[in-house]
């Protein structure tokens, strides 16, 4: 639908995610992937979307400066935002059953944020979807843990995934949102060029 749109400009997304990458291609976009190494650490005042919108514009400046004039960057970063607190990706399978632990049974937003960097300029957008999850007994988050190996996701978890199905009572907002890319802001932005 946006190839004829889209023919001025090279898209490049600048992330590793496999679901990120699988969503561009579901929505039939030409793009080239790059990707840069940088250290996901942000001030410690920032919250909620401030934390996403400080990421997913760091990941931009990586490439400050590489850019050509037709090149669109997207880049983008999601966190689990639950009691006042940022949960990102577990550093390991105890982090991530504690994390599992604090999510069960209970509330919590999922924020995304993607940003959109040219030569000219830098748009970011932001989203939040809340989801609840049942409560999960140690069981249940040691299987998940052990088979799907969820050390890659925010939070700990894929709503996709296992634990998404058994899991998940409820979700209010968008579920590609969870699954760390808003598509629907994608589409909007590209359909504003």
């Amino acid at each position: 639908m946006f190839s004829q749109k889209l023919k001025e400009y090279n898209l490049i997304l600048a992330s590793g995610s496999p679901r990120r990458q699988q969503f561009f291609k579901d929505l039939e976009l030409n793009f080239e992937l790059r990707l840069r190494e940088i250290d996901e650490v942000y001030p410690d005042h920032l919250v909620a979307d401030q934390i996403t919108d400080y990421l997913a514009e760091l990941k931009g400046k990586a490439f400050e400066g590489s850019l050509a004039e037709n090149e669109i960057l997207i880049t983008s970063d999601t966190i689990v935002w639950h009691e006042n607190k940022a949960l990102g990706k577990p550093r390991d399978a105890e982090d991530a059953s504690k994390m599992l632990q604090k999510l069960s049974n209970s509330s919590h937003q999922v924020i995304t944020s993607v940003s959109f960097k040219t030569v000219e300029s830098v748009s970011t957008f932001h989203d939040y979807t809340e989801v609840t999850f049942t409560a999960l007994t140690d069981e249940m988050i040691h299987h998940y843990i052990s088979n799907f190996k969820p050390f890659d996701k925010a939070g700990s978890y894929g709503i996709q995934d296992w634990i998404g199905l058994v899991g998940v009572k409820s979700i209010k907002g968008s579920y590609t949102n969870v699954m760390g890319l808003p598509t629907h802001l994608l589409f909007d932005y590209f359909n504003k060029l």
